[in-house]
């Protein structure tokens, strides 16, 4: 069963993917931007920060709150839906980040 995406997991998987171009760091020079896309309706966004200005990296607080399962005492997100994932938009395309990864090879 896919567990709800958190800050704590895309962490987890910067360091999974150090090295590989599956991290922002690494693939943007490639046009790579962090996204995050819904299996379940294929509905992709862009990381936003909460004011809806892009992130240069995988960021919770700007998703749309219908994707929401989790909050802190400061309004952050703690939590998304487990049918999200975190990867990358290029040109209109959606790539996980073993994909952006093997793109760079």
């Amino acid at each position: 069963m896919a567990r709800m995406l958190t800050p704590e997991m895309l962490k987890a998987d910067n360091h999974l993917f150090a090295g590989t171009g599956g991290v922002s760091t690494e693939n943007q020079c490639r046009g790579f931007i962090p996204g995050f896309l819904d299996r379940d309706t294929g509905a992709v966004y862009c990381s936003c920060w909460a004011d809806g200005r892009p992130a240069p990296f995988h960021a919770l607080d700007g998703l749309p709150d219908h994707l929401v399962q989790g909050r802190d005492h400061g309004g952050h997100i703690t939590a998304i839906k487990a049918s999200v994932i975190a990867g990358f938009i290029r040109q209109g395309c959606f790539y996980t980040r073993e994909q952006a990864a093997h793109s760079l090879d």
